[in-house]
């Protein structure tokens, strides 16, 4: 299935492609917990960035491996490339439109990071 996607003022458009019924994670680390973010990991090749990366501005910290992508209009990040799978995109679930109707939402222990990102390896693959 194909979902839309958007930040907030709509400069950021995306498509990703997975399942009618969704798995997605809630993280408790510092960055997700902050802002409310739902995973929904992708290959990279189910993620298709439909306005210029222009319109994004990148924030990394700790190991700098993830890269969190903002809009620099709005602030909102919409989708980053996440540390336990730097091949894949994390797409915040929150930013499809409409918000998807099935979907089972899992909590994830991000404080404890290193114990538990295997976890989430079998997400995208």
């Amino acid at each position: 299935m194909r979902y839309s996607g958007h930040c907030h003022c709509g400069a950021v458009q995306f498509e990703v492609e997975a399942p009618e019924h969704l798995e997605s994670h809630e993280c408790n680390c510092s960055i997700c917990r902050m802002v409310g973010y739902q995973h929904l990991i992708v290959p990279r090749s189910s993620f298709h960035l439909l306005s210029d990366e222009s319109a994004l501005t990148t924030y990394t910290f700790n190991t700098g491996v993830a890269r969190h992508y903002f809009c620099k209009t709005c602030g909102v990040k919409s989708f980053y490339i996440p540390r336990s799978n730097p091949d894949g995109i994390s797409v915040n679930v929150r930013c499809l439109d409409p918000y998807p109707e099935k979907l089972t939402l899992t909590p994830f222990d991000g404080q404890n990071w290193e114990q538990n990102a295997g976890d989430l390896k079998h997400l995208s693959q």
